[in-house]
């Protein structure tokens, strides 16, 4: 009898924690669901089950904190609902065929310290209101089909250590105050549509380690406080309208950075860690 008792006890526990992840949630999933075509991903959801078995979805606390659901077939475009999800933390839809514009109800995530859409089909401009995500700590949104200049109020998003934009139609210059990224890791623009002179403000970033700006139409000269960047281990620079052509360097940072050049060749180095 205790045996049952206790059995009983367990499962109306169990079913009053799943009874508690919020309508305001849920809808937010099933919108979800149904703007990207959820019957035909890769690893679908039963909608009648409860949400902690739906696939890519971790719950804490009975609040929605992590959707992964890469490589998952997602085909539509990301429903304004996406920004209900207030605890969510980290939400990786990369590797899909999404499309149309970034919700600008993204904004609304104020937890969130990954947003990671790349490999996907997302058009028009990175959204203003994606600075005022001050907790993010990562933002990929490479390959894509983004458009525009970055925003510079992405540049007071003092916490991100990985911004990864590039491989997208994005143009304009690299906004000067990116030295308020003091955390910055990884900075990728390769691949893109911009312009200008490369702001020494980047050498600011003690805490880079790659650096990525090739293929698009950067001019005059890498800055050589460059030197300064005692972390940097991969640096691409080629096939921009740079005075000079610099070789690419992958592995670790030589005092004569700023002197590897060559005319009308570019070519990769590999230099062991000691």
């Amino acid at each position: 009898m205790k045996t049952l008792k206790l059995t009983v006890v367990l499962f109306l526990v169990t079913a009053y924690s799943f009874a508690n992840v919020s309508s305001t949630d849920k809808n937010a999933l099933i919108a979800l669901y149904n703007a990207t075509n959820g019957a035909e991903w890769n690893s679908s959801w039963d909608l009648n089950s409860t949400i902690d078995k739906w696939y890519g979805v971790k719950l804490e606390n009975n609040k929605v904190v992590e959707i992964n659901l890469q490589f998952n077939n997602l085909n539509g475009e990301l429903p304004e609902e996406i920004g209900d999800l207030s605890n969510l933390k980290v939400l990786n839809l990369g590797f899909n065929k999404l499309k149309g514009n970034l919700p600008t109800s993204l904004s609304n995530l104020k937890a969130l310290t990954a947003l990671e859409l790349f490999m996907n089909g997302f058009e028009g401009n990175i959204p203003a209101e994606l600075g005022e995500l001050k907790n993010l700590e990562s933002l990929k949104l490479y390959s894509n089909k983004l458009t525009g200049e970055i925003p510079t109020s992405l540049m007071g998003l003092t916490n991100l250590k990985e911004l990864l934009i590039g491989s997208n139609f994005l143009t304009g210059q690299i906004p000067t105050e990116i030295y308020a990224l003091s955390k910055l890791q990884k900075l990728s623009l390769m691949d893109n549509k911009m312009d200008g002179e490369i702001p020494v403000e980047i050498a600011q970033l003690k805490d880079l380690e790659e650096l990525l700006l090739s293929t698009n139409q950067f001019t005059g000269d890498l800055p050589k406080e460059f030197m300064n960047l005692t972390k940097l281990n991969t640096m691409m620079v080629s096939d921009n309208n740079l005075n000079q052509e610099y070789i690419s360097v992958s592995g670790k940072n030589p005092p004569t950075l700023m002197h590897l050049e060559l005319q009308n060749a570019t070519a990769t180095m590999d230099i062991e860690k000691e």
